[in-house]
């Protein structure tokens, strides 16, 4: 596999429940629960779903007494369904209150994120953030400090506006903003530091909702540290909207060698799919030649030459098979997220795209003779015709699996 990386990956490394975030270690992905924490069924479901999907990390709301208490029967769930995904605590405002009053709830977690912005404030909130940094401490938890563009720490940014009036030439808003998100990351980190929490115990985040703050905030904060950080687009959207600005964003990073997990913080459908962002976030980086996490399908457009719908109906019947097989054969395969499966519609690219790939179908566009040529690592190995081609080549794709990996 291509290792594109361009630029500059963190240099210290944190380890996360057995994960391992920066240095040379793989981009991980992430995810997050939303689901009401104190239900404790519906969120151990979800981050079981969330971990089966390839989230290698899964976050949780910890905002009420309610939910601390919870942590631990959600864990003890998971466990009991052979699930080891670490879980994040993301606290806002009380988490101070919540890791000293339920340290079950602190000793579980394998991660807290702290938001500076909404720790408190004045004298206060600086006392909040010691309360929650000892803690991580004392149960030797690493911490994401996690800046947001929508709760940044207001004093910091009315100081930092005055600054800039005060310049001869002064900086436009957006970018004392950008600056300030920085700072506040900095300057938490340096104050955790200080306060006994390991420097290798710390991950770095900058959340902005537009593609280009994004880029250039993260730019920046590369070139001044060297923590781990973790890369998303707050607020991306629903949809193709939330999808496009997140590839958008994450991969010109990625390329530059900027990040070490990354979360596609997609707005779900009514009664959507949460599981929707890990497949987006795998598929970023397996599209870029990072990782591999499930075998990935080729398929055309369709044209004037394929008024059919049968290759588009195979090529997604075919996807979807091969992501609900993959929790199970990532247990006893190697290898296998790597194979490559091409479903085409017509002759003009179908067999060269076909023999291309591990295993292929050019299936008979509009006018051609209504027979589906299968290749296998090059090689014509047969022709399918008929009522059911689709569960044919399904079969001989599992046979090829079984065949091709070695058994773990």
């Amino acid at each position: 596999m291509i290792s594109p990386f361009i630029g500059r990956r963190a240099a210290s490394r944190v380890t996360v429940g057995g994960i391992t975030i920066g240095g040379s270690a793989p981009v991980a992905v992430q995810s997050m629960t939303n689901t009401d924490t104190a239900d404790i069924a519906a969120t151990a479901r979800q981050v079981f779903e969330l971990a089966q999907a390839g989230s290698e990390l899964v976050r949780i709301t910890v905002n009420t007494s309610e939910a601390a208490a919870a942590v631990p029967r959600i864990r003890a769930r998971l466990d009991a369904l052979g699930c080891n995904v670490p879980l994040i605590g993301d606290f806002h405002y009380n988490g101070h209150r919540l890791l000293t009053e339920f340290p079950e709830c602190a000793q579980v977690l394998d991660k807290y994120r702290i938001n500076p912005g909404n720790v408190g404030k004045n004298r206060s909130g600086e006392d909040q953030f010691a309360v929650m940094v000892d803690a991580a401490s004392r149960y030797h938890k690493p911490v994401r400090i996690g800046v947001n563009w929508g709760s940044l720490d207001q004093q910091l940014v009315a100081r930092m506006m005055d600054e800039n009036a005060n310049l001869a030439q002064p900086k436009d808003v957006g970018e004392v903003t950008r600056e300030a998100l920085i700072v506040s990351a900095l300057q938490s980190a340096s104050r955790a530091e200080e306060l006994g929490l390991p420097h290798e115990h710390i991950v770095l985040s900058c959340k902005v909702s537009e593609v280009q703050d994004l880029i250039a905030v993260y730019r920046e904060l590369a070139r001044r540290c060297d923590y781990p950080l973790h890369l998303g687009l707050t607020e991306a959207g629903m949809g193709s909207k939330g999808i496009v600005a997140s590839t958008a964003a994450i991969a010109v990073l990625l390329q530059e060698g900027i990040g070490d997990t990354i979360r596609v913080s997609l707005t779900p459908e009514p009664g959507g799919d949460r599981t929707q962002e890990v497949v987006v976030a795998q598929e970023i980086l397996q599209t870029m030649g990072l990782r591999a996490f499930a075998p990935m399908v080729t398929a055309c457009p369709g044209c004037g030459r394929t008024t059919s719908t049968v290759f588009q109906e195979l090529a997604q019947s075919i996807q979807a098979h091969l992501r609900a097989r993959m929790p199970q054969w990532r247990k006893q395969y190697t290898g296998v997220e790597e194979m490559k499966v091409a479903v085409m519609g017509c002759i003009v690219n179908g067999p060269g795209e076909s023999k291309l790939a591990n295993i292929g179908i050019s299936l008979p566009g509009t006018g051609e003779s209504p027979a589906a040529p299968v290749y296998v690592d090059g090689e014509k190995v047969t022709t399918l015709r008929g009522e059911n081609i689709a569960a044919d080549f399904t079969r001989i794709v599992d046979e090829y699996v079984a065949k091709t990996y070695s058994r773990l």
